[in-house]
């Protein structure tokens, strides 16, 4: 039997004040919550029960993948665990179930199940896949796991310019990689200011 493919999102609890806190400099600590809030559960209601994957919540601080009210009961949770975000996004890769594993952010307003299903096609030829972020991040990330597990997270310079191009450096040419269409998450007000631009925010 195929193993089934394993989408998992990293998320934040949405509390006041410890969520996107570089955009609350720009918009405010209430309105960037009030974002946060509404975006992670748009993507979890979209991305959460589709059948083509088993989803997963990776959840930051750790007691909330064991308690609270933030978001339904499905999908499951998990513990993001303690380290760089490279060493949080590592852990799901070793311990999840046999299947190829994609991991998305959850501040992505474009994000939707199109963009998941590409990222799986695309792990059929290739080993890593990358889903660019305008500001030279990325905003997702998946990995075939076999014939070999890759798990180039280390010394990446996350939340700058050069996470994507790093990243890549660590995987090297030993391994195919697949590149996805270039979204833009909401990180600051610049972010903020575009998506309202485009009238998602109203």
């Amino acid at each position: 039997m195929t193993p089934r493919p394993h989408l998992v999102i990293f998320v934040k609890a949405p509390r006041l004040g410890a969520v996107k806190t570089r955009l609350a400099k720009a918009i405010g600590r209430g309105a960037a919550w009030r974002f946060y809030r509404a975006a992670s559960r748009r993507l979890i209601h979209r991305l959460g029960r589709d059948r083509r994957w088993l989803c997963w919540l990776a959840v930051t601080p750790d007691r909330f993948a064991r308690k609270g009210r933030f978001w339904p009961r499905h999908p499951p949770r998990l513990a993001q665990g303690a380290g760089d975000l490279g060493a949080r996004m590592a852990r799901p890769l070793r311990r999840l179930p046999p299947g190829p594993v994609v991991i998305v952010g959850s501040d992505i307003p474009d994000l939707d199940a199109g963009h998941v299903a590409a990222a799986f096609r695309a792990l059929r030829r290739a080993e890593v896949v990358f889903g660019p972020a305008s500001d030279g991040g990325y905003w997702l990330v998946g990995f075939r796991r076999r014939p070999a597990l890759v798990v180039p997270f280390d010394n990446v310079t996350w939340s700058s310019a050069r996470a994507l191009a790093e990243t890549r450096a660590n995987i090297g040419t030993r391994f195919r990689v697949a590149t996805l269409e270039t979204l833009a998450d909401v990180d600051d007000g610049a972010g903020w200011r575009c998506w309202r631009a485009k009238g998602a925010g109203r």
